[in-house]
Order: structure tokens, then C-alpha cells, then sequence
């Protein structure tokens, strides 16, 4: 059966058993593990995102930074 034969037959139901139908759905997926080189992967991806070649700032830059950031907000 295709989807859009599946999405036909379920807006005939009543909306109770559309429900129940969406909560199997939800547990079924729920049940499906992410698999751990998947998480690693996204995770190595996210790290990349974060680099730089600049230095990190400093305690005082980042405070700076705050506080022009509070002075835009509320001034």
C-alpha cells in the first residue's frame, strides 16, 4: 500500500481511531534505537560547526560583550 493510499484510508477513520493510530505510530518509532555512529557523527559535525581560528575570548571580552548586549536591549 503506498502513502497516499494509507492517508486516504486514515481520514475515513473516526477520530478516535486516528488517535490510537498516531499513538502506535509514536511507540513504534519510540522503540527504534538511534544507532550510536549516527549520534557520534552528528556530534563530530556539531563540534565542527563551533571552530574557529581565532582565540576564545576572555573573561573581560565576553563580559563586555554582555553588557553591550544589555545596553542594546534595554536602552
Amino acid at each position: 500500500m503506498l502513502l497516499q493510499e494509507v492517508k486516504e484510508q486514515v481520514f475515513k477513520l473516526p477520530p478516535s481511531d486516528r488517535l490510537a493510530l498516531v499513538s502506535a505510530i509514536i511507540e513504534s518509532l519510540q522503540e527504534q534505537p538511534v544507532p550510536r555512529a549516527d549520534r557520534s557523527d552528528a556530534i563530530q559535525r556539531m563540534r565542527g560547526l563551533l571552530k574557529t581560528d581565532q582565540p576564545a575570548p576572555t573573561d573581560e571580552e565576553v563580559a563586555a560583550m554582555l553588557d553591550e548586549r544589555r545596553v542594546e536591549r534595554y536602552l
